[in-house]
């Protein structure tokens, strides 16, 4: 795949999906900025990793819904590279429980750290990318935004309105030639999904018709694919990636 562009910025990137993406994205010679909010270790380990491979990447520290770090950082990737190319809007929180036992704490935190953090990211990256008149932005969403899921109503409230505003985004983006797109992941081998008790891992691959979870690197290269030249032609679309779990 080609790109245009020189630099990607994803969030949540020091581990699981995030980290796969970092790494896919170097290996096509993007400069990556590696977000991370509090495990710098893991950061440097996946900064390494692109390295080792001939990639190019930077750590960069900020919390995604904190508006004036978001702002900071986005100073610094410009004062570096002169410019930001591409961004992945993919960190993001859980705080499951059932509805009638959900506190307005509990719904809103994790609003403001998945809708309201894509949000920020998305109208920074707009205006900047207006300037050169290029850009792509890949939102991480889920499946549950989609369908919905018992104990889920503020995941799936916040992975919902990721979708709904990522096609708004790109409208307000195409005449300026910034790209705006969706992934949907549905279940992909991460430390949590790890953690599952076989029987439950089971009920659910018994329900994916491909009959296995995902990868994170399956869904960074269909990351790559909408960041890339080769979907310049793409804007405000969903691309599932789960296995034909939700068709």
């Amino acid at each position: 795949m080609k790109f245009s562009g020189k630099n990607v910025l994803v969030t949540g990137a020091s581990k699981g999906i995030g980290a796969d993406i970092a790494k896919v994205l170097g290996s096509y010679g993007l400069k990556v900025w590696i977000n991370y909010r509090s495990n710098q270790d893991l950061a440097i380990k996946v900064k390494d990793e692109v390295e080792s491979n001939g990639g190019n990447a930077a750590i960069i520290s900020f919390d995604v819904s904190r508006e004036n770090e978001v702002l900071d950082a986005f100073k610094v990737i410009i004062d570096c590279d002169g410019e930001l190319s591409y961004l992945v809007n993919n960190a993001g929180i859980t705080n499951d429980k059932l509805a009638i036992r959900m506190k307005n704490d509990d719904f809103l935190s994790v609003i403001e750290s998945n809708l309201l953090s894509t949000f920020i990211g998305c109208r920074e990256a707009l205006k900047l990318m207006s300037k050169n008149r290029f850009g792509s932005v890949v939102n991480i969403s889920s499946i549950i935004g989609e369908r919905g899921n018992a104990g889920q109503t503020n995941y799936a409230a916040s992975k919902g309105g990721v979708i709904a505003m990522s096609k708004s985004f790109a409208y307000e983006g195409a005449p300026r030639n910034v790209r705006f797109n969706v992934i949907t992941p549905g279940f992909i081998d991460t430390s949590m999904t790890s953690s599952l008790k076989d029987d439950i891992k089971d009920s659910y691959i018994n329900n994916i018709p491909l009959g296995r979870f995902g990868s994170g690197v399956e869904v960074a290269n269909a990351v790559a694919f909408l960041l890339s030249d080769s979907s310049s032609y793409i804007t405000g679309e969903v691309l599932r990636v789960n296995g034909g779990l939700y068709m």
